[in-house]
């Protein structure tokens, strides 16, 4: 009897064994890597254990225990990654008042389905911009800890501004609500200030460094585009997120708010409204990736029409922007400007942020270099090139589908049939 009991617990053990290292098969008909130019055809893309072990040509006979799964129907391209989102809130003609109204949990809880809606709408990867320092901080480990259901979070906490700045959380505050900010709520106040809330950001467990160098459409003063922070202060902010490993992304529609960033050398301009010809010469010169935000621009300029939509100190620089982010657009492409894919959604609504590819295509962008900016470019942004951004032998297993060929009609990148996100599938067709 004992042989036999030793011999069924071995049986056991090697049946346990196969499982744990059997693979997933993914058949594509046409696929998307990210890096090259041309999309590949008919092949298998092998996954064990979150990461793609390797990807070989025709369709691979699964071995028993293997999963397989069919996407010959469909163009298969990597997780798609979002270099501008706001999961804490969604704008709506409430906006400027529900903070009188929700707690902090309710601010949270809400999140949780902002970011159900972008993974499953192929956002594997997002690198959240500003809330109140503490959302996003727990929504990453929620979704990391397998909670909720969510995109890969690279988080810059609360944003950075000056007393009076876009990201000021006390702007438009009158009575007994009015108060003065300092560097833990991000506000600043020269070189030692900028210094400190940088310091704050990586105690709050913050990723990156998001920073307002200009005015902005949405916050309640007028100027939407004046610079907002001096050359010491940016350069004590750029000097001390290095100290901490961190990147720099700059809020910044005016001229010379950009002007100043660039040359402070942070990574990224998010929208660039204004940019002129100068900037984006000096963008090429330093590697300045730039985040365009079409969406956003599209957005505020069409709700601008509505009346009693936004203040109305809001209304005519939401009305402007629209139509100055395009031909931006337009120029920077063609110019050789870095482009990384970003949408501000927040701003616009989440799960609907592949409605950017469309408008990069209209702006003169080839549908192919238009998910790269999602995928490859993305990825060196964020500096995680050698774990995502590609599909490619080694990388890590976020693989979407989409129903049709993008490459012929941008707008199928909005048909969303398949989710993978670390090697786990989350939607299918």
């Amino acid at each position: 009897m004992r042989s036999v009991f030793v011999v069924a617990c071995l049986l056991i053990t090697l049946a346990s064994s196969r499982s744990l290292s059997a693979d997933t098969l993914v058949y594509a008909s046409t696929l998307i890597n990210g890096r090259q130019e041309e999309p590949l055809h008919d092949v298998t893309l092998i996954v064990s254990e979150k990461k793609i072990v390797d990807i070989v040509a025709g369709f691979q006979k699964p071995a028993d225990g293997d999963r397989v799964v069919d996407l010959r129907k469909y163009t298969v391209v990597p997780g798609l990654m979002d270099m501008h989102t706001h999961l804490m809130s969604q704008h709506s003609k409430d906006s400027y008042t529900e903070k009188f109204f929700m707690e902090e949990s309710d601010y949270a809880l809400r999140s949780t389905v902002y970011a159900r809606a972008t993974l499953m709408a192929g956002f594997t990867t997002v690198r959240e911009l500003g809330d109140n320092g503490i959302n996003s901080v727990s929504l990453r480990k929620a979704i990391n800890e397998g909670w909720i259901i969510g995109p890969r979070i690279f988080t810059a906490g609360k944003s950075l501004a000056t007393t009076g700045g876009h990201a000021d959380p006390t702007n438009g505050l009158k009575g007994d609500y009015r108060r003065d900010a300092d560097p833990v709520d991000g506000v600043i106040n020269g070189p030692d200030d900028a210094r400190k809330a940088v310091r704050q950001r990586y105690k709050d467990g913050a990723d990156l460094i998001k920073l307002t160098a200009t005015g902005g459409v949405l916050s309640l003063a007028a100027n939407g585009h004046n610079p907002q922070f001096t050359e010491e202060e940016l350069k004590a902010i750029v000097e001390t997120a290095r100290d901490y490993g961190m990147t720099i992304a700059v809020h910044a529609h005016g001229t010379e708010g950009m002007k100043r960033a660039v040359l402070a050398g942070v990574d990224s301009i998010e929208h660039g409204t204004f940019m002129t010809d100068e900037v984006m010469e000096l963008m090429k010169e330093r590697g300045t990736w730039w985040v365009p935000t079409n969406m956003a621009g599209e957005w505020v300029a069409m709700k601008a029409e509505e009346p009693g939509y936004f203040p109305e100190i809001v209304r005519p620089k939401a009305a402007a922007i629209g139509p100055a982010i395009r031909d931006t657009f337009r120029r920077a492409n063609k110019a050789g400007v870095k482009i990384a894919f970003g949408t501000d959604s927040g701003v616009s609504v989440h799960g609907e942020n592949a409605h950017e590819f469309e408008l990069m295509v209209e702006g003169g962008m080839s549908p192919m270099k238009a998910i790269q900016t999602a995928t490859l470019n993305a990825s060196q942004l964020l500096r995680v090139e050698d774990r995502l951004g590609t599909l490619e032998k080694g990388k890590i297993a976020d693989i979407v589908a989409v129903n049709g060929n993008p490459l012929e009609d941008i707008s199928v990148m909005k048909q969303v049939v398949f989710v993978m996100k670390d090697g786990t599938v989350f939607r299918e067709p």
